[in-house]
């Protein structure tokens, strides 16, 4: 029902003022102004913290440990304790890169394009989403740091005025991955922490112990809540989602052309750009699904986080399912339509050769399961079917990088130099420690930072609209 229409005398209007307090309820569940920012602060400023937290970090401070001691080894054997060969000289390193760049996707979309938009249903999920963004590219960042076998000396690929005058090479796309993920990753760290200002004070008043007082009070720079600050902050949050608007579709873009300019069957191809873009969003939404079916389980956090906001999320990775769908599709019209011998030969060799089983597992994850149940409602509100699927995504999707570069690879233009490719266990070791260090992160922003943004929830929701005056009594500080 449109916001307009809930006047007093609407059924709907009276249904919804909370009869113990007379308070107008911001959401369906009966949850009011104070409510709001007493349960997403409460999960910050609780002195008790759940031992499932501790079970959670304990996993990820566990993979992020196995990450450290796959790093010293590398760095003191080289690059030999990974699987690359000749012809697969890109092996994990790049495949995880990609992956992860891509699950850093949907916090940025999710931020910034919806919030030009207008789309409130954004707010209760945009504060851990942009989260996952940045410890998604700080998990990226890793792989081409260290995949280049020299990594104290990663510094060369900035422009620097070195004594030697050996400048980076700029027709590199090494290098212009540098500068787009370096870009993307200031924007998204500024985004960020500039939503959280607010809250930030928020907590700062609520808070009890002295320490940590002080500790919030740094953190939210002098804020108020002043109609200056707040005109500030939206024009800055405007500003700023122009900015990283094109991020969305520049940085996976650029990630691309690592394949894209390399004259190579199974990666020349004009379709790489815009097929990165959606596969990225649609691996960051499952990503997104992944973390917020679990917290909205175990902080109780389903008044908040509601299956409006799953459905939607269902219905975004829908549509860039498809245009995944299209990507693939294009991949094999072009590989007939050139008819070029090596592009038919690679297509053919990625589906039926050797390792042609993670080609089809990829179709399954990717295509065949998602893309025939997201169109039933009733899946798409079911929160185990949907928690389940967005595992099945991220692991096709892992697949596809897998695909792209292990298959366009191992069979090169010399039968002498086939072979196959498996990867070692530093590979494996390496893979699951990022995974452990953004679970160990993630944790950390959960229990040290507000999850929900409660100010905005607050301010944009009906009843902000309607009763500013509860929304202003309900802060709680």
């Amino acid at each position: 029902m449109a916001t307009s229409e809930l006047k007093p005398g609407n059924p709907e209007y009276e249904r919804r003022i909370d009869p113990a307090t007379g308070e107008f309820r911001v959401i369906e569940q009966g949850q009011t102004f104070k409510s709001v920012t007493a349960k997403i602060s409460d999960i910050v400023l609780t002195p008790h913290t759940p031992m499932g937290w501790f079970a959670f970090f304990a996993v990820g401070g566990a993979g992020a440990t196995m990450l450290m001691v796959a790093l010293v080894w590398l760095f003191l054997k080289g690059v030999g304790i990974w699987a690359i060969t000749q012809p697969v000289a890109w092996g994990f390193a790049i495949i995880n890169f990609v992956w992860w760049i891509g699950i850093g996707h949907a916090g940025t979309l999710i931020s910034a394009i919806l919030l030009l938009f207008k789309q409130g249903w954004r707010n209760a999920i945009n504060r851990f989403a942009e989260a996952m963004t940045i410890f998604a590219v700080i998990c990226a960042g890793l792989f081409p740091l260290i995949h280049v076998g020299r990594p104290w000396l990663g510094y060369w690929l900035f422009p620097l005025p070195f004594t030697m005058t050996v400048w980076p090479q700029f027709r590199s796309p090494l290098l212009w991955d540098v500068f787009a993920v370096s870009t993307y990753a200031t924007i998204s760290v500024v985004f960020w922490y500039m939503g959280m200002v607010p809250d930030f004070g928020t907590l700062r008043d609520r808070a009890k112990h002295p320490l940590v007082q002080w500790f919030y009070g740094l953190l939210s720079l002098g804020w108020r809540g002043s109609v200056r600050h707040w005109a500030r902050y939206e024009t800055a949050a405007l500003l700023l989602s122009g900015l990283a608007t094109p991020l969305v579709l520049s940085v996976h873009t650029v990630i691309s052309f690592d394949f894209a300019v390399a004259v190579l069957p199974g990666w020349h191809t004009t379709i790489y750009p815009p097929y990165f873009v959606a596969g990225a969003i649609y691996s960051g939404f499952a990503m997104v699904l992944s973390l917020a079916i679990p917290l909205r389980k175990f902080y109780h956090l389903e008044s908040l986080v509601t299956e409006r906001h799953i459905d939607n999320m269902g219905k975004l990775m829908l549509t860039t399912g498809f245009i995944v769908a299209y990507g693939y599709g294009m991949e094999a019209f072009m590989a007939w339509y050139s008819a070029d011998h090596w592009e038919a030969f690679t297509f053919w060799n990625r589906a039926f050769g050797p390792m042609g089983w993670s080609y089809w597992l990829l179709l399954t994850c990717n295509l065949f399961i998602p893309l025939t149940t997201l169109w039933s409602r009733k899946l798409r509100v079911n929160m185990t079917y949907m928690f389940i699927l967005s595992i099945i995504v991220n692991t096709g999707m892992w697949f596809e990088r897998f695909v792209i570069i292990v298959t366009s690879l191992y069979r090169d233009f010399l039968p002498s130099a086939w072979g196959t490719y498996r990867g070692t266990k530093w590979d494996y070791m390496t893979f699951f420690g990022t995974v452990g260090l953004f679970l160990a992160l993630f944790m950390l922003f959960v229990r040290f930072a507000p999850m929900i943004p409660m100010n905005e929830i607050k301010l944009m929701l009906p009843g902000a609209k309607i009763k500013p005056k509860e929304a202003a009594a309900g802060d709680g500080r």
